[in-house]
């Protein structure tokens, strides 16, 4: 019996530290966790989140086991998300055992898009939306190249695990002064657009949903550290943007 309760333990353990990491809202990563933990043979099963970390309690005869788990940031990653919630799924249809979950689990993998492709649809998004606010397509040009070779700059430094803060403030700090140039040099009819556009890219846009839901739902103490986290993000990124204008003495919008 420890065994089999030692392998749910573990399972929903595993299962929960992924939708964390992955940038699941903290009501799904408890459901799902519990909901698992109960189909593969757990009586009951007590979820704790914090911003970090998670505790799962399972409950087998009245007996207890808990066990802790880090849970780093890994980025967003639906993909993965809705794995283990067919994993869960499956499990609570008989159709797996906790074997046969555990099993399922360790091959989810966070498969993502090519670079490439990532690169240049955030530069046409963002060239999208210089263009519906009325630039034309020298704007649209420019801003598409700022966008793209910012995203560029994003992925190397995420590959190489520096602190998203520093991520987004070089980022957002590149993105500008290339996008910038479009206002030294006159480029297009608003040329101040290029430059509020091509960071939209980095508008941390999930991470404050996922914050405004948690604490609709009840996990305030989880929707205050993702909005913080955002907060601080978006502070990063303003730096990045105050830092390059006042380099190269464009002001951008705020002359525009």
């Amino acid at each position: 019996m420890d065994e089999k309760q030692r392998e749910i333990s573990r399972l929903v353990a595993k299962a929960g530290q992924m939708l964390l990491q992955h940038g699941a809202e903290s009501s799904l990563v408890s459901d799902v966790s519990r909901r698992l933990g109960i189909a593969v043979g757990a009586d009951d099963v007590e979820v704790s989140l914090s911003a970090s970390s998670l505790v799962i309690t399972t409950v087998i005869n009245e007996r207890c086991m808990t066990t802790t788990r880090r849970a780093p940031d890994r980025g967003i990653n639906m993909r993965a998300v809705t794995e283990i919630q067919r994993i869960c799924i499956m499990s609570e249809k008989g159709l797996l055992d906790r074997h046969d979950a555990t099993e399922k689990l360790e091959k989810v993998s966070p498969e993502r898009y090519n670079r490439w492709l990532v690169v240049v649809m955030i530069g046409l998004s963002c060239a999208s939306f210089s263009r519906l606010a009325g630039g034309d397509w020298a704007v649209f040009l420019v801003t598409f190249i700022a966008s793209a070779l910012g995203m560029i700059v994003r992925q190397e430094i995420g590959h190489r695990n520096f602190n998203p803060l520093l991520n987004f403030g070089v980022t957002a700090f590149v993105t500008t002064l290339i996008s910038s140039q479009a206002v030294i040099y006159h480029i297009g009819n608003t040329p101040f657009l290029a430059m509020a556009s091509s960071v939209l890219m980095l508008v941390p846009g999930f991470p404050l949903i996922n914050a405004v839901a948690d604490m609709v739902k009840g996990y305030v103490n989880m929707g205050t550290a993702r909005w913080t986290f955002a907060t601080l993000l978006t502070l990063a990124t303003s730096i990045g943007i105050v830092g390059a204008m006042n380099l190269v003495g464009a002001w951008g919008w705020l002359n525009g």
